[in-house]
């Protein structure tokens, strides 16, 4: 219960190392993801109305977020068809991760009685770039990622 009350990960710690199936049980590590910036999305359940606000959001931005080279990934305990008929209802371009038993959102000081919405932002090189507990809102996390690079 300690981990309810627990803070934020640090901006410029290293991000915890995981691996989690998504709706259709394609596997994401995010070690391999170092390319890219990744927007972690803790949410508590699917099918709420904060939650589908905050989902569809990212969705309406998604362009953005990519044009950052940045990919969003959703994080819950659900089970991976409730994410994948969210997913689908919705229209949601990036993957819902399951995350069975809150594993990664205790790594990630995100877990209690339900999981507590939390926004961070991994950077190319595994540090966090942003942490806000709630739903930010997402001009605040595209401010957070860095210009792509180049190409």
């Amino acid at each position: 219960m300690l981990s309810w009350f627990a803070d934020l990960l640090p901006v410029g710690s290293g991000a915890p190392a995981f691996l989690l199936p998504d709706q259709q049980g394609d596997v994401f590590v995010l070690n391999l993801n170092r390319n890219k910036n990744i927007v972690l999305v803790f949410y508590p359940a699917d099918n709420t109305p904060v939650c589908t606000a905050q989902l569809c959001e990212m969705r309406d931005n998604w362009q953005k977020v990519r044009d950052k080279g940045a990919l969003i990934v959703g994080i819950n305990p659900g089970a991976a068809d409730s994410h994948g008929g969210f997913r689908k209802k919705h229209d949601l371009p990036f993957p819902l991760l399951v995350d069975n038993g809150k594993r990664v959102a205790k790594m990630y000081h995100c877990d209690g009685i339900v999981v507590r919405r939390t926004v961070y932002v991994v950077g190319r090189d595994g540090k966090i770039l942003f942490a806000k507990r709630g739903k930010p809102a997402v001009d605040e996390i595209l401010a957070a990622i860095p210009e792509a690079a180049a190409k």
